[in-house]
């Protein structure tokens, strides 16, 4: 596949709330939590900005995007220049975030730590949160354990290290140091995707992205019943 990614994709097609339930579960999440506009807000790979400028938007929230991808932090520099969005956008990695500690009331997580590493993902999310702050995340779970050449195809496709059921996340938060732990599935129906999904296509990308396309939507279908996802809502 020419060492093309799923990532890849997901920054040459400009997929905006790639995760689970899109924008409009991002939507229905955040509403449940007491953001307003003094709230200090790490949106933790934030693509293409599509959740940061929401926040921005709806709460007047002071909003940090912190992305790894460059492909996804110009269309992110672009959004927000073009809708003249005061958000602070960082490149780098969540497992070493440049920012101090204490900062933030919110951090936010969508489909990130499948594709990083998560235990320090998690500690560096912990070290940037005050006291008090929430990480509120939405994460691929796996129903129930796979087999470990089914378990094989999947990290491999995807290029993550590994798949966690929801007792693993409790014990990951737990060991981090968060409480108050809450773990949902909203209703999402993975295979028939989301409603309201953006796209901001690169100029330049590869015919190759299209059969990575397909290959993600014959994984949904295969694994309907064991690839899932859970919300995450935790307190420092």
């Amino acid at each position: 596949m020419g060492g093309l990614s799923y990532i890849d994709f997901l920054a040459k097609f400009g997929i905006g709330g790639a995760h689970p339930g899109g924008i409009t579960l991002t939507k229905y999440i955040l509403t449940q939590e007491n953001i307003t506009n003094i709230s200090k807000i790490l949106d933790a790979g934030c693509g293409t900005g599509q959740t940061a400028a929401y926040l921005y938007e709806q709460f007047g929230a002071r909003v940090t995007g912190l992305e790894i991808n460059s492909i996804m932090i110009e269309k992110a520099k672009s959004r927000f220049q073009k809708y003249q969005l005061p958000i602070q956008l960082i490149q780098g990695s969540v497992e070493n975030i440049p920012i101090e500690d204490n900062s933030f009331d919110f951090v936010l997580s969508e489909s990130v730590l499948a594709f990083v590493n998560k235990p320090m993902a998690l500690k560096e999310f912990y070290r940037v949160l005050k006291k008090g702050g929430r990480f509120i995340a939405n994460e691929m779970t796996i129903n129930t354990k796979l087999s470990a050449k089914e378990e094989l195809e999947i990290t491999k496709f995807y290029n993550i290290d590994s798949l966690l059921l929801e007792s693993d996340w409790r014990n990951l938060l737990t060991e981090t140091g968060f409480s108050n732990i809450e773990l949902t599935t909203a209703q999402v129906d993975l295979v028939n995707g989301n409603t309201e999904q953006e796209f901001n296509f690169s100029v330049n990308f590869e015919p190759e992205l299209f059969g990575i396309l397909n290959q993600h939507g014959n994984m949904l279908v295969k694994y309907h019943d064991i690839l899932s996802h859970r919300i995450i809502t935790c307190t420092k």
